[in-house]
Formats: structure tokens, sequence, C-alpha cells
């Protein structure tokens, strides 16, 4: 368990608190072990990612994350930044899929900005990859005639693109059986070798999928306008990044999102897609669903725990639909409950025998 920076610790103790539960009702017991990352790690050891958590996570069936980072460690021009520590333990594991799914729940259908007709039944699949990229491309600064230059660089192998797209390709051919391939190759050369080698994998190794390519800037306003044509999405780390971002307007709120990352081996990592959110910390106000659903998929794709994500997940599916919500889904004027009493709820639902559904 690595609590991490701002809203962290909040949202990771919630879903401690649902699997612990969930261990309970379903006596396989469960060890819980705490590590540094992000801001909080510099503070402690002068590095975002010590040894010792590396070496802990590497001891362990699987790893949470709450978030990294914040106002005090924000400094452009700092050598150890926070980030540093999530970019670190994703290459470390070997972690190079990221999987963010966007389900949006009738009872939050007018929780965003866009129309009900157009987010209801929104159930999509984005596939991120996450070691390779413009974020681990060469980077930095040099003198220029007119000041300063600076640049970073993408970089993709074929070999890179080729296991993300296998990954999706499963994920696709047990869903929908359909899939989007995401670039910017009518500007990017590391877009047209994703093209090219994506559109090889597809039709070599999955003929039985609808497929189709698109331009990262079309997919944008497609998110928006059609969201219900996408199934599963994969694309390179920095366009994920941003594309899932956007997608958590379609559910409601950012703080209900989970996600899950994963490698060949070794443990996975699962994390909610939100930040530290420091303007919030240490409030109590923190939405911890994403948190605790990014625990479900946890038991589900690492753990190999199904009964404890369904139970998880139903259980947080029932909360939802008996209105309860925090302040980032409340109507206006209404506070909404606190993150520990959501994850109160939550936990209660899961131990209930009635929180698993057919």
């Amino acid at each position: 368990v690595l609590p991490g920076d701002g809203v962290g610790p909040e949202v990771t103790a919630e879903a401690v608190k649902v699997l612990q539960a969930a261990a309970g009702v379903l006596d396989r017991p469960l060890t819980f072990t705490e590590g540094l990352l992000g801001g909080c790690a510099i503070d402690t050891t002068g590095t975002a990612l010590p040894d010792a958590t590396l070496e802990r996570c590497r001891a362990s069936d699987a790893v949470l994350l709450g978030a990294v980072g914040g106002p005090r460690w924000d400094d452009p021009t700092a050598a150890v930044r926070p980030e540093q520590g999530l970019l670190g333990i994703r290459k470390a594991l070997g972690l190079f899929a990221n999987l963010r799914p966007v389900r949006v729940h009738p009872a939050l259908a007018d929780a965003g900005p866009l129309r009900r007709d157009l987010v209801a039944g929104i159930d999509l699949l984005v596939v991120r990859e996450l070691t390779g990229g413009i974020y681990f491309g060469e980077r930095g600064r040099k003198s220029d005639p007119s000041g300063e230059l600076a640049f970073d660089t993408m970089v993709y192998t074929t070999a890179e693109i080729e296991r993300v797209v296998r990954l999706a390709g499963r994920a696709a051919r047990a869903r929908q059986g359909r899939i989007v391939s995401v670039d910017k190759a009518n500007v990017l050369e590391s877009s047209r070798l994703w093209r090219a080698t994506a559109e090889r994998v597809l039709s070599e190794e999955f003929g039985d999928l609808e497929r189709e390519h698109l331009l990262v800037d079309a997919a944008s306003m497609h998110l928006i306008q059609c969201p219900n044509r996408f199934d599963v999405i994969v694309t390179g780390n920095m366009f994920g990044d941003i594309l899932t971002d956007e997608a958590s307007v379609l559910a409601g709120s950012m703080g209900l999102l989970p996600s899950a990352s994963l490698g060949e081996s070794g443990p996975g990592l699962y994390e909610p897609i939100h930040g530290s959110a420091p303007d919030i910390a240490g409030q109590g106000i923190a939405n911890p669903i994403g948190m605790i659903l990014s625990a479900a998929l946890m038991c589900r794709e690492t753990l190999a725990w199904p009964e404890a994500a369904q139970r998880i997940e139903a259980a947080v599916e029932r909360v939802i639909a008996d209105g309860i919500r925090t302040r980032d889904l409340a109507p206006p004027g209404d506070t909404g409950v606190s993150t520990s009493e959501l994850g109160d709820r939550i936990a209660s639902a899961v131990r209930a025998r009635t929180a698993v559904t057919a």
C-alpha cells in the first residue's frame, strides 16, 4: 500500500477498509504493508522512489497506490520530483499497460455536463501504453539564440507497440469485439510506426475483431460527441493520459474511475486515475470510489479472486443507487457524506449477503 500524497492516504484507507470487509466475509486473509512514494518519500528519504519501497512492492502480490504530488514539490527546476517516483515504479515493475475502464451508472447519468442520452450505457476500456513514449524519451534543455531550447522525445519500438496492442486485442475479444487504435500518424513518425504495427497485429492475430484507426484529435471529439461508439481504445502513453482524463467527464467525476497497471508478470499496480487533489486534502471530502474500484480490479486481475471483485463492485453500485454521494457528486447545496462515511457504507454493503447480484 503506497498512500502517497494529498488525498491519497484518505482514499487508500477506504480501499483497505473495503478489502478487509471482503476478506472477512469471503474468508481469505489479506496482509497489508505500507511504503513511501512521491512527495512524502522525498521529505523522508530524499528520493521519490526509495529502494525499500521498490523491494517491498516486488515482494507483494499487488500494489495499491493513492496519488503523488502537490504544490510543495512543484518547483519545475527541482532535481527530485514526486512524479519521478510514479514513472520509476511503473518502469521498474515492467508495467507496460494501463487499463482504465469507464462506465456510467444510471443514477449518475445526469451528474456530468453531457446530456443523459449521450452518456447512458457507456462501458468502454482505454488501454494506455505506460512505459514508453514521450514520458520516457530523451529530454533536456540547451542554449539557443532565442534564449533556451527544451525538448522531449517520443520514442516507440515495434515490440512495445505489439505487446500493448495484443493485450488490448484480448480485452476486446472478451468484451464487445470492437477496438480503436488512436495515434497521430498524419504528423508523427512514431505514430506511423504505431499505426502500421497495430494494423499488422490486429489483422493477423485478431481478425475476428472490428477494428478502426483514429487520429487523436478526432478520437477526443468522438469521445464527447458519440462515446457509445467505443468499446476498447488502445493508444500511447501521452494520448492515453489525456483521453482518460477527458473520459472522466462522461462518468460524472474523476473520483469514480479506477485503473490497473499490468506487466508480463509480477505485481500489478492499482490506482484511481485522479491526482493528489491538494486543494481538498485533509478535508475528508474526496471521493474514494475510484480507489475502491481499483481494489476490485486488483482482486480480478492480479489476485484471481473474482468473487471479491464482484462483491465490491456490486456494493459500489448499490451505494450509488441509494443516492449516497460525496461532495463532488452531491446536488447543489448538499455537502454530501465524508470520505470515510462513504467507505463505511460500501464496506457494509460488501458484508451484506445481498451485495452480490446475478
